[in-house]
């Protein structure tokens, strides 16, 4: 027995000598209550396991109407719950709401850069005429130019060409491109400062501008400058949307290249100056000489900061834009991503809350956001065969996210 007390003593020492050891610290120090694991519970792992299933089911939900696209650009409802998708390179879709192209019509459009077959919109009686309008790029007078057409749509063809305003100097870079109408009836066309940015400050011409029209063209009686310019001031907008309460908020890239950032959310008023190229991001008329270039001098400088903006060294590039509710969705090209920016709406101003960042590098870059005619789904659209992505084989897309997903 004696014997066993002894073995036993002898194995206990020499387990003792090998623990302290290895792990001498513990001999002598107890750990923390932020070094001891916290205790897994059935509610934890419950918990987990119902936001896995959770974002399964969210991923699921997510699903692509068309793939193999050729830098898609605009998107339309049509009211038999069809879908138009122009394509840059020069085509229009038909698409059908359950993945099956079932039209392929090719429109003239010069492809050079960042012109071509760019926005579409339906007229707001489309029912009754057949109106759909399309902004696109031609060659002319040995140079590019931008133009708004309106052709019926039926029979399976584009019939009965008619120019609503033409005109828009078109460039390699900078031809804006995003039309819809508002709840009046009205025309809004945003335009690029076609890599002049002069034009952008003068309202006597249709570049870098938001437009406004009659569904024929038309000048409005009320637009501030006796012709078709309702804003200026604007280096390169490509997404509009209209909030409830009537206000329309205008994306609108900023610098590029080096500089790249200070791309802008707007809010639009009539006649109103947004200071490209003389005011980015915080700059005011009092303090305008932060990025350059300042205003002139002996000129009056009555330009208007954005509502909000990416600062310096962030770069959205916002493509599109749409509102749900009071989140505007807009598309980002060298974000890559699909962001979405609180409308807050105090009573006596417009301010804007928290930006999250969707979809962070999964889909590359997005150009395109609309939100389909029963608002329940955002429609998003690739744009990494554009010559700045790197298009997997299945790329450019068009994407369907219910918007219960956020």
């Amino acid at each position: 027995m004696k014997k066993i007390f002894i073995t036993i003593g002898v194995v206990t020492g020499v387990a003792v000598v090998v623990f302290v050891f290895f792990n001498p610290v513990a001999c002598f120090f107890q750990p923390s209550s932020e070094s001891e694991p916290a205790a897994t519970t059935t509610a934890d792992i419950e918990s987990e396991t119902e936001n896995q299933q959770a974002q399964k089911a969210a991923d699921e939900s997510i699903i692509t109407i068309a793939d193999n696209l050729s830098v898609p650009w605009g998107i339309a409802f049509l009211p038999n719950g069809n879908i138009l998708l122009s394509e840059r390179t020069g085509s229009l879709l038909e698409l059908s709401a359950n993945s099956e192209t079932l039209k392929r019509i090719t429109v003239g459009a010069e492809q050079q850069g960042e012109s071509g077959l760019l926005g579409i919109a339906l007229h707001p009686e489309f029912k009754q005429n057949s109106w759909l309008y399309i902004y696109r790029t031609i060659s002319k007078n040995n140079g590019l130019e931008n133009e708004v057409v309106r052709y019926k749509y039926d029979s399976d063809e584009l019939s009965q060409p008619t120019v609503i305003i033409d005109g828009i100097s078109g460039a390699m870079y900078h031809d804006g491109g995003r039309i819809a109408f508002d709840s009046d009836g009205y025309l809004f066309i945003l335009t690029g400062d076609a890599t002049d940015p002069d034009l952008a400050q003068r309202t006597d011409t249709l570049e870098g501008k938001v437009l406004r029209v009659h569904d024929d063209g038309a000048i409005p009686e009320d637009n501030p400058f006796d012709n078709a310019v309702y804003s200026y001031g604007h280096r390169n907008p490509q997404g509009l949307a209209w909030h409830a309460s009537g206000q329309l908020f205008v994306t609108e890239h900023g610098r590029s290249g080096v500089r790249s950032g200070l791309d802008e959310i707007n809010l639009i008023q009539a006649g109103r100056n947004y200071g490209w190229p003389y005011l980015e991001g915080d700059e005011t008329c009092g303090q305008d000489s932060v990025y350059g270039p300042a205003w002139p001098t002996g000129s009056d400088c009555n330009g208007a900061p954005p509502l909000e903006h990416s600062g310096p060294d962030i770069t959205w590039a916002p493509a599109s834009a749409a509102i749900v509710g009071d989140s505007l969705f807009y598309g980002g090209l060298r974000g890559q991503a699909l962001y979405e920016a609180q409308i807050i709406n105090t009573g006596t101003e417009i301010q804007m809350g928290d930006i999250k960042a969707h979809f962070k590098n999964k889909y590359g870059r997005i150009r395109t956001v609309t939100v389909d005619p029963a608002g329940e789904y955002l429609y998003i659209t690739t744009s990494n065969t554009d010559g700045r992505g790197n298009p997997p084989s299945v790329d450019d897309r068009l994407i369907r996210i219910p918007i219960s997903v956020f």
